[in-house]
Protein backbone atom coordinates (compact mmCIF):
# COMPACT_ATOMS: atom_id res chain seq x y z
CA UNK A 1 0.00 0.00 0.00
CA UNK A 2 1.54 3.30 -1.09
CA UNK A 3 1.63 6.00 1.54
CA UNK A 4 3.74 8.16 3.77
CA UNK A 5 6.62 6.36 5.43
CA UNK A 6 5.58 5.13 8.87
CA UNK A 7 7.65 4.96 12.02
CA UNK A 8 5.62 2.01 13.30
CA UNK A 9 4.48 -1.20 11.63
CA UNK A 10 0.86 -1.01 10.46
CA UNK A 11 -1.82 -2.44 12.71
CA UNK A 12 -4.54 -1.62 10.18
CA UNK A 13 -4.26 -0.91 6.46
CA UNK A 14 -7.29 0.26 4.47
CA UNK A 15 -6.85 0.67 0.71
CA UNK A 16 -9.55 2.16 -1.51
CA UNK A 17 -12.30 0.54 0.59
CA UNK A 18 -15.87 0.90 -0.62
CA UNK A 19 -19.12 -0.23 1.00
CA UNK A 20 -22.52 0.44 -0.54
CA UNK A 21 -25.85 -0.40 1.07
CA UNK A 22 -28.61 -1.06 -1.45
CA UNK A 23 -31.70 0.50 0.07
CA UNK A 24 -34.40 2.43 -1.82
CA UNK A 25 -31.42 4.19 -3.36
CA UNK A 26 -27.76 3.08 -3.12
CA UNK A 27 -26.00 4.55 -0.09
CA UNK A 28 -22.22 4.82 -0.52
CA UNK A 29 -21.35 4.58 3.18
CA UNK A 30 -17.61 4.25 2.51
CA UNK A 31 -16.41 5.57 -0.82
CA UNK A 32 -12.74 4.96 -1.59
CA UNK A 33 -11.13 5.39 1.83
CA UNK A 34 -7.41 4.64 2.19
CA UNK A 35 -5.71 4.87 5.57
CA UNK A 36 -2.89 3.18 7.48
CA UNK A 37 -2.72 3.00 11.28
CA UNK A 38 0.59 2.20 12.92
CA UNK A 39 0.89 -0.23 15.81
CA UNK A 40 0.28 1.56 19.07
CA UNK A 41 -1.41 4.55 17.43
CA UNK A 42 -4.38 6.34 19.00
CA UNK A 43 -6.75 7.62 16.33
CA UNK A 44 -10.13 9.33 16.60
CA UNK A 45 -12.63 9.36 13.73
CA UNK A 46 -14.95 12.35 13.43
CA UNK A 47 -17.65 13.44 11.03
CA UNK A 48 -21.34 14.29 10.88
CA UNK A 49 -24.01 11.61 11.15
CA UNK A 50 -24.03 9.52 7.99
CA UNK A 51 -20.39 10.29 7.16
CA UNK A 52 -19.35 6.63 7.37
CA UNK A 53 -17.69 6.54 10.79
CA UNK A 54 -19.45 3.47 12.14
CA UNK A 55 -19.27 1.69 8.78
CA UNK A 56 -15.50 2.15 8.71
CA UNK A 57 -15.32 0.85 12.28
CA UNK A 58 -17.40 -2.21 11.35
CA UNK A 59 -15.20 -2.96 8.34
CA UNK A 60 -11.99 -2.74 10.35
CA UNK A 61 -13.59 -4.78 13.14
CA UNK A 62 -14.50 -7.64 10.78
CA UNK A 63 -18.21 -7.10 11.46
CA UNK A 64 -18.69 -6.33 7.76
CA UNK A 65 -16.65 -6.72 4.57
CA UNK A 66 -15.96 -4.14 1.85
CA UNK A 67 -17.52 -4.44 -1.60
CA UNK A 68 -14.24 -3.29 -3.10
CA UNK A 69 -10.75 -2.52 -1.87
CA UNK A 70 -8.65 -4.14 0.82
CA UNK A 71 -8.59 -4.05 4.60
CA UNK A 72 -5.76 -5.68 6.51
CA UNK A 73 -5.75 -6.18 10.26
CA UNK A 74 -2.47 -7.36 11.72
CA UNK A 75 -1.20 -8.07 8.21
CA UNK A 76 -4.16 -10.30 7.27
CA UNK A 77 -6.59 -9.42 4.51
CA UNK A 78 -10.14 -9.46 5.87
CA UNK A 79 -11.61 -10.20 2.43
CA UNK A 80 -9.90 -13.57 2.02
CA UNK A 81 -10.76 -14.89 5.48
CA UNK A 82 -13.62 -17.31 5.96
CA UNK A 83 -16.49 -16.37 8.27
CA UNK A 84 -14.96 -18.57 10.97
CA UNK A 85 -11.53 -16.99 10.53
CA UNK A 86 -12.98 -13.49 10.72
CA UNK A 87 -14.87 -14.44 13.88
CA UNK A 88 -11.65 -15.78 15.40
CA UNK A 89 -9.73 -12.62 14.49
CA UNK A 90 -12.55 -10.47 15.83
CA UNK A 91 -12.74 -12.38 19.08
CA UNK A 92 -9.06 -12.77 19.88
CA UNK A 93 -7.27 -9.70 18.52
CA UNK A 94 -9.93 -6.98 18.51
CA UNK A 95 -11.75 -5.55 21.51
CA UNK A 96 -15.00 -3.61 21.11
CA UNK A 97 -16.49 -0.86 23.27
CA UNK A 98 -19.92 0.55 22.39
CA UNK A 99 -21.91 3.64 23.38
CA UNK A 100 -24.75 1.53 24.81
CA UNK A 101 -22.39 -0.79 26.76
CA UNK A 102 -24.06 -3.99 25.40
CA UNK A 103 -23.68 -5.85 28.68
CA UNK A 104 -25.69 -8.98 29.43
CA UNK A 105 -28.26 -7.70 31.95
CA UNK A 106 -28.54 -10.87 34.04
CA UNK A 107 -24.81 -11.50 34.32
CA UNK A 108 -22.57 -9.96 36.96
CA UNK A 109 -19.73 -7.65 36.04
CA UNK A 110 -17.26 -10.52 36.40
CA UNK A 111 -19.41 -12.84 34.28
CA UNK A 112 -19.72 -10.22 31.54
CA UNK A 113 -15.94 -9.90 31.39
CA UNK A 114 -15.51 -13.69 31.38
CA UNK A 115 -17.91 -14.19 28.46
CA UNK A 116 -15.46 -13.45 25.57
CA UNK A 117 -13.01 -15.95 27.06
CA UNK A 118 -15.73 -18.61 27.11
CA UNK A 119 -16.77 -17.93 23.52
CA UNK A 120 -13.21 -18.24 22.26
CA UNK A 121 -12.25 -21.18 24.44
CA UNK A 122 -9.40 -19.55 26.36
CA UNK A 123 -8.65 -22.81 28.17
CA UNK A 124 -5.16 -21.80 29.25
CA UNK A 125 -6.49 -18.80 31.18
CA UNK A 126 -7.92 -18.68 34.68
CA UNK A 127 -11.01 -16.84 33.50
CA UNK A 128 -12.32 -15.79 36.88
CA UNK A 129 -8.93 -14.48 37.97
CA UNK A 130 -8.43 -12.57 34.72
CA UNK A 131 -11.90 -11.02 35.00
CA UNK A 132 -11.12 -9.99 38.58
CA UNK A 133 -7.77 -8.51 37.54
CA UNK A 134 -9.30 -6.54 34.67
CA UNK A 135 -12.14 -5.18 36.79
CA UNK A 136 -9.68 -4.16 39.48
CA UNK A 137 -7.66 -2.39 36.81
CA UNK A 138 -10.66 -0.28 35.77
CA UNK A 139 -11.48 0.52 39.39
CA UNK A 140 -14.32 -1.95 39.92
CA UNK A 141 -12.70 -4.52 42.17
CA UNK A 142 -15.54 -4.03 44.64
CA UNK A 143 -18.28 -4.49 42.01
CA UNK A 144 -17.47 -7.99 40.75
CA UNK A 145 -20.85 -9.47 41.69
CA UNK A 146 -23.02 -6.51 40.69
CA UNK A 147 -25.31 -6.83 37.65
CA UNK A 148 -25.50 -3.88 35.20
CA UNK A 149 -28.70 -2.46 36.72
CA UNK A 150 -26.79 -1.99 39.99
CA UNK A 151 -24.05 0.06 38.30
CA UNK A 152 -23.88 3.66 37.14
CA UNK A 153 -23.37 4.52 33.48
CA UNK A 154 -19.68 5.13 34.02
CA UNK A 155 -19.29 1.85 35.88
CA UNK A 156 -21.07 -0.03 33.10
CA UNK A 157 -18.69 1.45 30.55
CA UNK A 158 -15.74 0.43 32.72
CA UNK A 159 -17.08 -3.13 32.69
CA UNK A 160 -17.36 -2.85 28.90
CA UNK A 161 -13.72 -1.73 28.66
CA UNK A 162 -12.63 -4.63 30.87
CA UNK A 163 -14.64 -7.02 28.69
CA UNK A 164 -12.96 -5.61 25.57
CA UNK A 165 -9.58 -6.53 27.10
CA UNK A 166 -10.60 -10.06 28.09
CA UNK A 167 -8.69 -11.81 25.30
CA UNK A 168 -5.73 -9.39 25.38
CA UNK A 169 -6.41 -7.71 22.01
CA UNK A 170 -3.84 -5.68 20.10
CA UNK A 171 -6.56 -3.39 18.69
CA UNK A 172 -9.46 -1.76 20.55
CA UNK A 173 -12.34 -0.22 18.58
CA UNK A 174 -14.57 2.18 20.50
CA UNK A 175 -17.77 3.51 18.90
CA UNK A 176 -18.97 6.64 20.77
CA UNK A 177 -17.81 5.16 24.11
CA UNK A 178 -18.57 8.35 26.06
CA UNK A 179 -21.81 9.29 24.31
CA UNK A 180 -24.00 8.39 27.30
CA UNK A 181 -21.70 9.73 30.02
CA UNK A 182 -21.41 13.01 31.92
CA UNK A 183 -18.32 15.17 31.51
CA UNK A 184 -16.45 13.90 34.58
CA UNK A 185 -17.10 10.24 33.76
CA UNK A 186 -16.17 10.89 30.13
CA UNK A 187 -12.75 12.12 31.27
CA UNK A 188 -12.26 9.03 33.45
CA UNK A 189 -13.05 6.68 30.56
CA UNK A 190 -10.78 8.57 28.18
CA UNK A 191 -7.92 8.43 30.68
CA UNK A 192 -8.43 4.67 30.70
CA UNK A 193 -8.05 4.55 26.91
CA UNK A 194 -4.94 6.72 27.19
CA UNK A 195 -3.40 4.28 29.67
CA UNK A 196 -4.14 1.35 27.35
CA UNK A 197 -2.53 3.19 24.45
CA UNK A 198 0.53 4.03 26.55
CA UNK A 199 0.94 0.28 27.08
CA UNK A 200 1.00 -0.33 23.32
CA UNK A 201 -2.63 -1.08 22.46
CA UNK A 202 -3.79 0.42 19.17
CA UNK A 203 -6.94 2.50 19.71
CA UNK A 204 -9.45 3.56 17.06
CA UNK A 205 -12.28 5.65 18.47
CA UNK A 206 -15.38 7.14 16.83
CA UNK A 207 -16.73 10.31 18.42
CA UNK A 208 -18.79 13.43 17.76
CA UNK A 209 -17.06 15.29 20.58
CA UNK A 210 -13.99 17.40 19.89
CA UNK A 211 -12.82 17.22 23.50
CA UNK A 212 -12.85 13.42 23.27
CA UNK A 213 -10.98 13.39 19.96
CA UNK A 214 -8.20 15.49 21.47
CA UNK A 215 -7.11 12.57 23.65
CA UNK A 216 -5.93 10.92 20.43
CA UNK A 217 -2.68 11.50 18.55
CA UNK A 218 -4.53 11.74 15.24
CA UNK A 219 -8.02 12.76 14.11
CA UNK A 220 -9.45 11.38 10.88
CA UNK A 221 -12.31 13.42 9.41
CA UNK A 222 -14.89 11.70 7.19
CA UNK A 223 -17.58 13.32 5.05
CA UNK A 224 -20.03 11.48 2.81
CA UNK A 225 -18.02 8.29 3.10
CA UNK A 226 -14.74 9.90 2.08
CA UNK A 227 -11.62 10.84 3.99
CA UNK A 228 -11.52 14.62 4.13
CA UNK A 229 -8.62 15.34 6.46
CA UNK A 230 -6.15 13.81 8.93
CA UNK A 231 -4.96 15.96 11.82
CA UNK A 232 -1.79 15.10 13.70
CA UNK A 233 -2.27 16.48 17.21
CA UNK A 234 1.12 15.39 18.53
CA UNK A 235 4.58 14.64 17.20
CA UNK A 236 3.86 11.05 16.15
CA UNK A 237 3.25 10.29 12.47
CA UNK A 238 2.13 6.67 12.66
CA UNK A 239 -1.11 7.31 10.78
CA UNK A 240 -0.86 7.87 7.04
CA UNK A 241 -2.91 8.37 3.89
CA UNK A 242 -1.71 7.62 0.34
CA UNK A 243 0.74 10.09 -1.17
CA UNK A 244 -1.89 11.22 -3.70
CA UNK A 245 -4.00 12.44 -0.78
CA UNK A 246 -1.12 13.85 1.27
CA UNK A 247 -2.41 17.41 0.95
CA UNK A 248 -5.39 16.43 3.12
CA UNK A 249 -3.17 15.92 6.16
CA UNK A 250 -2.23 18.69 8.52
CA UNK A 251 -0.73 19.22 11.93
CA UNK A 252 -2.61 20.92 14.74
CA UNK A 253 -1.54 22.17 18.12
CA UNK A 254 -4.56 24.38 18.76
CA UNK A 255 -7.28 21.73 18.69
CA UNK A 256 -9.55 24.02 16.67
CA UNK A 257 -12.44 22.73 14.58
CA UNK A 258 -11.58 21.87 10.97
Amino acid sequence: MSGERLEAAPAVAVEDARRTYHLAEPVHAIDGVSLTLGEGSFTAVMGPSGSGKSTLMNLIGCLDTPDEGEIEVGGRSVRVLSDAERAHLRGTEIGFVFQTFNLMPRLTAAENVTLPMVFHDAVDVDREQRARTLLERVGLGDRLEHVPSELSGGQRQRVAVARALANDPTLVLADEPTGNLDTDTEAEIMELFTELNDEGTTILLVTHERQVAEYADHVVHLLDGRLEDVEHLGERRDVAVPVADADTTRSSTTGGEP
